[in-house]
């Protein structure tokens, strides 16, 4: 496994041990998040990775351990300095009944706000920046409720964009989105990273998707981290036999020489016949 480096990095957890009763989700897990880059944590359903970014977020506190930003602790930062530094989009985030598009956009802009300073015209050209990028300007004056779940989506992370912060962590940004919108956002990440500097870490569940979009992949399981590295160190095999006991070849894109996943099956061979299937007489 990939030794993780804390030092220097702006976001990282120390041996943090966190869960939801008495039994831990995570466990003695030190992450440090490098700054400037895409990190995708993967691993199976119930390992932990919501958890920990939960708890990167301090929306979870850890009973153990630690969550450090900018070398301060996190538990002793103010709630509004997070917010200006660091955004978080959950899993299935719940809005006010009637809630427009624009005022949900518009609240990503309170961490930046003060009684002297209330909204200004830049923040309203956050705003229209951000619905811009997730293509939701014709959608700002319709009720967040009357959307589907994609638009929805859409909308969270134009708020999570308004925030304007230069760490993002993301928890399964492409839930509920087709696959044209799923590559659309990872575009608009890789854009946020790549020509604003942006520090992103989130959760996905696809793998395919993870090696295309990720500088670091994290990859958990039980609660910790079992491996960790670029995308074409990851993803072999026998990692994914290990970790998601999946069996799969791993190919090279031919375009990018990124990883392809590509689970084998008997299935997807419809010439091989089914062992019930077979004629009477033949070997069995």
């Amino acid at each position: 496994m990939t030794s993780t480096n804390l030092i220097g990095a702006r976001l990282r957890a120390e041996s943090v041990t966190v869960g939801y009763g008495a039994e831990p989700v995570v466990r003695d897990l030190s992450l440090a998040i490098p700054d400037g880059k895409v990190t995708t944590i993967i691993g199976p359903n119930g390992c932990g990775k919501s958890t920990l970014l939960r708890t990167m977020a301090r929306l979870l506190s850890p009973t153990s351990g630690r969550v450090v930003l900018d070398d301060r602790p996190l538990d002793a930062i103010p709630t509004r300095e997070i917010a200006t530094r660091m955004a978080l989009l959950p899993q299935s985030p719940v809005a006010p009944e009637g809630l427009l598009v624009r005022d949900l956009v518009g609240r990503g802009r309170h961490p930046h706000q003060r009684w002297f300073r209330q909204w200004s015209p830049q923040d309203e050209d956050v705003v229209d920046a951000a619905l811009a990028m997730t293509d939701t300007l014709d959608l700002r004056d319709r009720p967040l409720d009357q959307l589907s779940g994609g638009q929805r989506q859409r909308a969270w992370i134009a708020m999570t964009l308004a925030q304007d912060t230069e760490l993002m962590l993301l928890d399964e940004p492409t839930t509920y989105l087709d696959l044209a919108h799923q590559v659309e956002v990872l575009d608009l990440v890789t854009r946020l990273n790549r020509g604003r500097g942006r520090t992103v870490a989130m959760v996905l569940h696809d793998l395919n998707l993870a090696a295309r979009y990720s500088d670091l992949i994290v990859v958990m399981r039980a609660g910790v981290v079992v491996e960790q590295g670029s995308p074409t160190d990851v993803f072999t095999p026998d990692l994914l036999s290990t970790v998601f006991g999946l069996d799969a070849d791993v190919l090279a894109d031919p375009r990018t020489g990124l990883p392809i996943v590509v689970p084998t099956s008997s299935a997807a061979h419809p010439t091989a016949p089914h062992p019930h299937t077979l004629m009477p007489g033949a070997a069995r």
